[in-house]
């Protein structure tokens, strides 16, 4: 139990633990209360405080920044207006070139226009004077071609008796009798030098008709052709064509060492390709031609034409050809010569040495007699320096008999 006293009427009373406990929480409940409250108040003035300067503050923050803004606002407006000027004045200057080159453009094509108008003026004049020359060519052309249709038909006419005639010539006589007779009527005035005979070896198997040879005062090849000759009458059974002999000419023409080969053909007279003239077949056997009978005199005019004029061709390559050898004997001669001098090099360069190398010895084993001579004489003055030091003193010393001797002759 303890004792109160109230604090109005100073009565004691007593009060147990519990009653007592209950007045204290009570009392400090008040006080806790009142402090929290005195607290709150004091935390909100301060809020509040806080609250009004930060506002202020930021007030204060706000304006200073819109007044920056405001400043870079103005100056942006300033500058955007003076590009706007720049820009507008751009704009009327483009424009003002643009109208300038509309302007030029315009007059450029209406200058061009009129040169159009001038040009398609002129244009007109020379396409009826063009027309005009056409039809005057065309008229032209069209006489001359019924001038060449009838000297064609001519021709033609003129051929087809040719070759009756020629047909009627050679009855009884076979093509290579026809050419050789040909051959020989010119052999006197341009080919006294040529050789042109049949070909009689047959030792390969086969052979040509003929061989034509010619070569120069030097003995140089110009020209060498061999000849084969085959007739229409001949082949009548089987019908072969030209083309069946190539081969085979080509076989002869390389085993006798002829240049060039050429057919003389009856065969496929309807084929207008051997018809019309020589015929080179070289992309199938080089060198080689075929050419009907009328054409036999003419083909070797022609090769022997164009051998002729190769000839100077032929020496000169016959001159460098030589040349070379020439040259060719020249350095194997130096070779050769080097050859030898650089043996003879080697062996005087042994020799040499040999012989150095025995001076060598030689200078060693003088070297060894000067040393051996040195010693001698070293060895004699040593010699000397004892005869000349040796007296009768010297030797009777210690010698009483041989004193007493000297001592005598004395």
């Amino acid at each position: 139990m303890k004792d109160i006293i109230c604090p109005n009427c100073n009565t004691a009373f007593k009060l147990d633990d519990a009653g007592f406990a209950d007045i204290v929480k009570q009392v400090r409940d008040e006080q806790f209360t009142e402090e929290l409250n005195h607290r709150l108040a004091i935390a909100e003035k301060e809020k509040s405080n806080a609250v009004m300067l930060a506002e202020a503050n930021l007030k204060n923050t706000l304006q200073q920044e819109l007044s920056k803004k405001e400043q870079e606002i103005s100056a942006l407006k300033s500058s955007k207006a003076l590009e706007i000027e720049q820009i507008r004045a751009k704009v009327a200057q483009a424009e003002q070139e643009k109208r300038q080159a509309v302007l030029e453009a315009t007059r450029a094509i209406e200058k061009e226009r009129d040169g159009l108008l001038n040009q398609l003026s002129n244009k007109e004049v020379e396409r009826q004077l063009q027309e005009k020359s056409i039809q005057e060519q065309f008229n032209q052309k069209l006489l001359t071609k019924e001038e060449t249709i009838k000297m064609k038909d001519d021709e033609i006419a003129r051929l087809k008796d040719f070759k009756q005639k020629l047909s009627t010539k050679m009855v009884g006589e076979s093509l290579e009798q026809h050419c050789e007779v040909e051959f020989n009527k010119l052999r006197a005035t341009g080919f006294q030098n040529v050789y042109f005979e049949k070909d009689n070896d047959a030792s390969s198997g086969s052979k040509g008709d003929f061989i034509y040879r010619e070569n120069d005062q030097n003995g140089n090849e110009i020209l060498s052709i061999m000849f084969e000759m085959k007739n229409e009458g001949d082949e009548t059974a089987t019908k072969k064509k030209n083309e069946d002999f190539f081969k085979e000419l080509d076989k002869d023409r390389n085993e006798k060492k002829c240049e060039y080969a050429i057919l003389v053909s009856m065969l496929e007279s309807d084929n207008e390709l051997y018809n019309n003239g020589i015929v080179d077949v070289s992309h199938k056997y080089k060198k080689m031609y075929v050419v009907r009978p009328q054409f036999f005199i003419p083909i070797i005019s022609i090769l022997r034409n164009a051998a002729l004029n190769s000839m100077q061709y032929k020496e000169e390559l016959a001159i460098i050809r030589n040349q070379n050898i020439d040259i060719t004997n020249f350095e194997e001669k130096i070779n050769d010569f080097k050859s030898g001098f650089s043996r003879n090099y080697d062996l005087a360069s042994r020799q040499f040495k040999t012989a150095i190398e025995e001076i060598d010895k030689t200078m060693n084993h003088l070297q060894k007699t000067k040393e051996a001579l040195l010693a001698s004489v070293n060895n004699l003055r040593l010699a000397n320096s004892k005869t000349e030091d040796l007296t009768i003193k010297k030797l009777t010393h210690g010698n009483p008999t041989m004193k007493a001797k000297f001592d005598g002759l004395k």
